[in-house]
């Protein structure tokens, strides 16, 4: 698949956004957030930043934006539909906590709209996920590491953003929030790992498959479809060189894990604030990465009916 950067810029900023608020809503809600309101509301406010442009980025990739809304009426059988209502719907409680915040952070409704708000963006995120897992001519996306890996994703890079807040804010956050976005970093990898080890090991599809036919024996096409190039070519049956796909992955690898796990290994023991903001940087420019790799790794079904193009 072509990568598309407008729904990468969703995916990755709207994932940090929607991650961060679901650390700030359940630290709210379990009362072990630290006081003052402004420590509620500049964090709140970013991750509104994040998302919005994650939302206002995805627009970019439709063909005609002004009938977007239009989406929102299928949400009884479209993930994408779904997605959207639960986006919208996740503002709700983010106005509730920035209106009930109190200096103290214990003001019960705040506690309340707190869960909501984390309740909320696990529900817008993983309503991302599925509009991937749903798609069934795309084998790769289809992996049962998909879901679990974007929730992970999300939670690790809006959790270094907030840590980040929070080491130059208060100068002091829960002592094992560190470990918690170091275990995230770690079970990332190992499970972004065995997902790319599982589509290297797939079989790729092939026409019988695609149409339904192979149980009556080998099907080869009597003809090409095109001629020319055309939109599924250029879409659909984009092809990555397998030397570059290696790199990339290294890359994604060291920028999303590595780079903060060596950063929480110092910054924490050593109270080195000031080096936070390089672990979630490096976090959000290795999911940029990832998820560039998630498109151009794909293999939608209808490549099967065209000649192998050269790896680009």
């Amino acid at each position: 698949m072509k990568p598309a950067l407008s729904v990468i810029f969703l995916t990755v900023l709207g994932g940090a956004g929607y991650g961060l608020w679901c650390f700030l809503g359940a630290a709210l809600a379990l009362g072990m957030y630290p006081y003052g309101r402004g420590s509620v509301l500049v964090p709140l406010g970013f991750g509104f930043v994040l998302v919005t442009a994650g939302l206002i980025a995805s627009t970019l990739h439709l063909g005609r934006p002004e009938r977007a809304w239009r989406a929102l009426t299928q949400w009884d059988s479209s993930w994408l539909s779904r997605e959207g209502l639960a986006a919208l719907t996740t503002y709700l409680p983010v106005l509730l906590v920035a209106g009930l915040a109190r200096g103290h952070n214990l003001f019960p409704p705040t506690r309340a709209a707190g869960a909501v708000l984390t309740a909320c963006s696990l529900v817008t995120l993983v309503c991302t996920a599925r509009i991937y897992t749903s798609l069934k001519p795309i084998r790769a996306w289809r992996d049962p590491h998909v879901l679990p890996l974007y929730l992970l994703f999300a939670l690790l890079s809006g959790g270094l953003w907030l840590w980040t807040y929070l080491a130059f804010d208060t100068g002091s956050h829960p002592p094992w929030f560190p470990l918690v976005l170091a275990l995230l970093g770690v079970a990332a990898a190992g499970m972004k790992i065995d997902y790319w080890r599982a589509i290297d090991r797939a079989p790729a599809v092939t026409a019988g498959e695609a149409t339904g036919l192979d149980r009556f024996g080998r099907v080869r096409a009597f003809e090409g479809p095109a001629t020319e190039e055309s939109y599924l070519t250029r879409e659909m049956a984009f092809v990555l060189a397998r030397k570059h796909s290696r790199r990339l992955r290294v890359l994604a690898i060291v920028l999303f894990c590595a780079v903060p796990l060596a950063v929480i290994a110092i910054a924490w023991p050593l109270s080195w604030q000031w080096i936070a903001p390089v672990a979630a940087l490096s976090c959000l420019a290795g999911l940029f990465v990832e998820r560039w790799l998630f498109f151009a790794e794909a293999r939608h079904a209808v490549a099967a009916f065209f000649p192998q193009r050269r790896p680009a």
